[in-house]
């Protein structure tokens, strides 16, 4: 089982996970977070930090979860580690709960700054 950051973190991007993961495996996109899951420990201290409930184990994504979880290794791989919190957009309580935000092309590819 790994934990991974799914749809509802788009232009969320609520940080306050990214401080309480104890072996730093968020990397950061310009209005995205994502775990790699080769790092992650499957510890679950991120999931109930997540205010917009975007982090969830894979087993809890059914046919979802490859979906997510090669979209969670892609960007991992490429965007910079982030470890300390950030500031959430502006507009970020307006995205919460919007549906298909990563299938409407919502999700920018470019890197976020990391720490």
């Amino acid at each position: 089982m790994t934990y991974l950051v799914t749809d509802n973190c788009i232009k969320c991007k609520n940080m306050d996970c990214v401080e309480v993961c104890p072996v730093d495996c968020f990397y950061e996109g310009e209005n995205f977070l994502v775990i790699n899951p080769d790092e992650c420990i499957d510890c679950g201290v991120c999931e109930p930090e997540c205010g917009p409930g975007a982090i969830l184990a894979d087993s809890a994504l059914g046919a979802e979860a490859e979906k997510w979880h090669n979209i969670n290794m892609k960007y991992s791989l490429i965007w910079p580690v982030i470890t300390e919190k950030g500031e959430a957009p502006a507009d970020a309580d307006e995205w919460d709960g919007v549906p298909n935000k990563y299938d409407s092309g919502l999700m920018s590819e470019l890197p976020g700054k990391g720490t």
